[in-house]
């Protein structure tokens, strides 16, 4: 891997996967909401700054996304729903992701193996939810899981080698998770970073489409 981009860059688990990348000798690009104005929810601040960069990249690493948003976290029972709030939550986990997705496609190499990568959580497996609850948040983060499996479908047409996946990081140690882990067990964002680019090394094109989670075990979708 010689070149990387990295969306979401400023957050936890963007900024350590940037520095674990650094780390190895990977020339990196960073973009985000506080130093590049980029907004994933826009399409027109998607097509800015990603119309600006020169690629080819190898990886192109999806880690935007929140758990709660204007203060209202996920819900409990259907009584709690709000029409607003779960489409706040499908704007920036699904859509955000997705326009990465479309813009991202001509910064990768049209020979050889690249990878395409976007966090998406485990709750959003449909055959993996036994508990129920967290509406707007798991329904979004299903709506990314099947952008990733259809757009890799296309993207494996036009880019032979390239592996497009959606990536469960476990529970990490940060702002979005810190009101939401209890009893849960948690990794340092550092860890998180380890073990998902230890999964993406290990991808082949067979995988692409696929949802892993964060020791490379297939999730049910």
């Amino acid at each position: 891997m010689e070149k990387a981009l990295v969306i979401g860059a400023s957050g936890g688990i963007g900024s350590a996967v940037c520095a674990a990348l650094e780390a190895r000798g990977v020339a990196v690009t960073g973009l985000s909401r506080s130093a590049d104005g980029l907004d994933v929810t826009d399409e027109a601040s998607v097509a800015r700054c990603l119309g600006d960069l020169e690629g080819p990249f190898d990886l192109i690493f999806v880690a935007t996304g929140a758990l709660e948003l204007d203060g209202r976290g996920p819900e409990k029972s259907l009584k709690h729903l709000e029409a607003d709030a779960m489409v706040a939550q499908f704007r920036l986990n699904c859509v955000g992701p997705s326009l990465a997705l479309k813009h991202s496609v001509r910064l990768l190499p049209r020979e050889g193996r690249s990878v395409f990568a976007a966090l998406s959580a485990r709750v959003g497996s449909i055959g993996d939810n036994g508990f129920g609850g967290w509406y707007s948040y798991r329904t979004a983060k299903a709506a990314l899981n099947q952008m990733i499996h259809t757009g890799a479908i296309e993207l494996g047409r036009t880019h032979k080698g390239a592996v497009c996946v959606a990536l469960h990081p476990g529970t990490v140690e940060t702002a979005l998770t810190a009101d939401y882990a209890k009893g849960h067990p948690t990794v340092p964002a550092e860890a998180a970073a380890a073990n998902l680019l230890s999964v993406i090394d290990g991808l082949g094109p067979g995988d692409s489409g696929q949802f892993f989670d964060w020791q490379g075990e297939r999730v049910p979708w």
